[in-house]
């Protein structure tokens, strides 16, 4: 069935506009906030990351209170010390393999990390508690940061976010027509 006539005109015009380069800056923030807010990851990939993420955190619980209570039972009782012991060995048993789902883990755990060892020191008066919230400056170094290095030094980021960081900030840059503007990422192969 074709399209009515009216919506071939406008299916034109739209192309066409597209097309312009006086407007590329602008059109390229619509693209690039079309591409934030598309999920690309196909549902496979994300149902098997999750079963890994779940297995390797059932795995470490495990590992964890084992060598805690055997630590305990060891020297018959609980120290703090256990803990850290523990732990460190079932990270490096369970989280220590180098891989996707591993090193997104790790990370999230290393930014939470330092915002308790921050509270910590704060809390135990080795940093100055802060006059202001310093989470805006920090959010602006974090942003500021990771741009930069991804226009300027791109190797030095993890592969996963170098793909997202290319999806959404280059590919936002090219378009062909109105189906690779808004419904697809790039020009489909058959075109």
């Amino acid at each position: 069935m074709a399209a009515p006539p009216q919506l071939r005109t406008l299916l034109l015009a739209i192309n066409a506009l597209l097309r312009k380069r006086r407007y590329h800056a602008a059109l390229s923030m619509l693209k690039g906030f079309r591409n934030g807010a598309v999920l690309r990851e196909k549902l496979w990939a994300i149902l098997q990351a999750t079963y890994t993420h779940s297995r390797n955190l059932a795995s470490f619980v495990f590992t964890y209170k084992g060598l805690c209570a055997l630590q305990s039972h060891l020297q018959g009782e609980t120290y703090q010390v256990h803990s850290f012991v523990a732990a460190f060995l079932g990270g490096v048993l369970v989280f220590g393999n180098n891989n996707n789902i591993n090193s997104q883990i790790n990370m999230y755990l290393m930014s939470r990390l330092l915002f308790a060892l921050c509270r910590l020191g704060v809390g135990k008066g080795y940093i100055p508690e802060p006059r202001w919230d310093p989470f805006p400056l920090l959010t602006g170094l974090v942003w500021g940061l990771v741009l930069w290095l991804f226009e300027y030094h791109r190797p030095t980021l993890q592969p996963s976010l170098q793909s997202s960081m290319t999806y959404l900030y280059e590919d936002s840059n090219v378009w062909h027509d109105l189906s690779d503007f808004l419904i697809y990422s790039k020009r489909r192969p058959s075109e």
